[in-house]
């Protein structure tokens, strides 16, 4: 057997003992850190908490609604809860980092849904997402609680543009969302309207957007567009349309005046009145006006407040009031017209220094200047006042009226107008009419026709008897010619007998003409033989 020797000994191994730490270790390690380092950032990216108030929870979810401002997610919502007095939603919810600046006092937030409304259709993309919360940022110290709108607000956040202040005494269906158009052109709506602390007008507060802003300037005239304006003045009827949506829901107009210049655009919050119709906001504010009261005998009916004063044809004025006075000493009725003449419509030639209006119209009625009133417009049957000459119509005044401030307004004399005059000639021959002994003259009528009837049976009898008498006249006269040709020519029987018979062939030749005549003209035995 051989024997092996093993050339390494176990007694010469030397046995390492060091530790070492295993690399799998370092796993766990890893996995920390990078665990560390996510919630650090998570907490880090995480903004404030803030919290909602909202009148209800419909649509609303935990973990799915979102908040978003300009359709970029910077929120979640994360708990609902009912508030503690039971009358709202209490809604938190997590804002992303950088969300401070925002959360604000006057910031706004609301749930968008699909909305259908005259102004268009909104929200439709929430139909496949859900609701979300919107967010406008606003003003203000900074905030973590809010209450949520009922609607969502009608200025968005990055509109342009300008605000106004329109007041007006009748509010109608102006809403806000209420469209303004200019031009026909959709370029602004209204926000909102209040009372104003004196509780005598309505506050509108408008925005128009931009570029559209830059045309409100000092005299701009902005009002109430129906869609369809029928108005019945002295003038006749005017219809106006305006856009559709106008029509259906109401909307306000405007538009630029000509005598503004380009750099007169008002600044934000300039105010303006807020006429009701467009026939309003045309008419021109004369600085410079002359008050008078007439007096017209006649029915006024037809005459209206702001009914045109006119001059020729022009307007130079209006009808400020109508007014009905009861004079208890002499128990007579008037009616006193007030009536606001306005100058400036007139132009001026050969001014004279010293010369006031006052002076000119004086001057006018000593020249037979008088008032009269007159129909503008037969299908409305509106009146107006029109101004003429009249020279032969004398100045009767009335008593001086007073106002409710107490001042005397001087009479402007009036005439009675065409029609007025018209009726009174109609009246008057009526009445001339009406005297007649119309009865006896019926009866002399009756007679009269009587007696022609018995004239004319009688010429009736006459003309038979004519025809008669010729006949009679032909057949003797043919005997006459016998007796006559059985004479002895040149005798004195056959000369007288010729002579007679001649003037027979006359008589009846008159005759014949005479009975052919009346044959021809029955009514000569009447009315007589006309001149020829």
């Amino acid at each position: 057997m051989n024997n092996f020797t093993d050339p390494y000994d176990a007694e010469d191994v030397t046995i390492n003992r060091k530790s070492s730490l295993p690399l799998v270790w370092f796993l766990p390690l890893i996995a920390l850190i990078v665990s560390g380092w996510l919630i650090y950032k998570a907490i880090s990216e995480k903004g404030p908490v803030i919290t909602i108030s909202f009148p209800n929870a419909d649509g609303l979810e935990v973990d799915k609604t979102r908040i978003k401002y300009l359709d970029v997610e910077v929120g979640k919502v994360t708990a609902i809860s009912i508030s503690d007095d039971l009358k709202s939603i209490q809604v938190t919810a997590q804002m992303n980092n950088g969300a401070q600046a925002y959360l604000k006092q006057q910031t706004l937030f609301w749930v968008v849904r699909p909305q259908v409304g005259l102004g268009g259709v909104s929200g439709l993309g929430t139909l496949l997402s859900g609701p979300y919360i919107g967010i406008k940022p606003g003003g203000g110290s900074k905030q973590t609680r809010f209450i949520g709108l009922i609607s969502p607000p009608l200025l968005k956040s990055n509109a342009e543009g300008k605000q106004f202040i329109l007041e007006t005494n009748n509010l109608g269906s102006m809403q806000p969302g209420t469209p303004i158009n200019f031009h026909g052109i959709i370029v602004g709506e209204v926000l909102s309207h209040e009372l104003s602390p004196e509780a005598d007008a309505i506050k509108l507060k408008v925005f128009i957007n931009k570029p559209y802003d830059q045309f409100v300037k000092k005299n701009t005239r902005f009002w109430i567009d129906s869609g369809v304006d029928l108005s019945a003045s002295a003038d006749g009827f005017k219809v106006r349309t305006g856009p559709l949506i106008s029509l259906l829901s109401g909307g306000i107009a405007f538009r630029a005046s000509a005598e503004d210049a380009a750099n007169e655009v008002m600044a934000e919050n300039s105010r303006f009145p807020l006429y009701d119709t467009y026939e309003q906001s045309t008419q021109i504010v004369y600085s410079n006006t002359l008050k008078y009261v007439m007096y017209f005998n006649s029915s006024v009916r037809g005459l209206t407040d702001g009914a045109p004063v006119q001059l020729r044809g022009i307007p130079i004025g209006k009808v400020t009031s109508i007014n009905l006075e009861l004079d208890k000493k002499t128990a007579e009725i008037r009616i006193p017209v007030m009536v606001e003449l306005e100058p400036q419509r007139i132009s001026i030639v050969n001014n004279l220094p010293g010369v006031s209006d006052e002076d000119v119209i004086e001057q006018l009625i000593k020249k037979g200047l008088r008032a009269q009133l007159q129909t503008g417009s037969l299908l409305t049957g509106q009146l107006l006042v029109d101004l003429d000459f009249h020279p032969k119509s004398k100045i009767v005044l009335n008593t001086p009226v007073l106002n409710i401030n107490s001042s005397v307004y001087p009479e402007f004399p009036t005439t009675a107008s065409s029609l007025d005059q018209f009726t009174h000639s109609a009246q008057t021959i009526m009445d001339k009419i009406a005297k007649l002994p119309l009865e006896d003259m019926s009866a002399e009528i009756n007679k009269t026709l009587q007696s022609l009837q018995t004239t004319s049976k009688t010429a009736n009898t006459m003309l038979v008897t004519a025809n008669t008498t010729l006949g009679t006249t032909d057949k003797t006269m043919n005997s006459a010619h016998q007796v006559l040709n059985s004479l002895e020519p040149g005798s004195t029987t056959h000369y007288e007998l010729d002579k007679l018979l001649q003037e027979l062939g006359q008589t009846a030749s008159s005759v014949k003409q005479l009975t052919d005549y009346l044959q021809q003209h029955p009514d000569t035995l009447i009315r007589g033989k006309k001149e020829e």
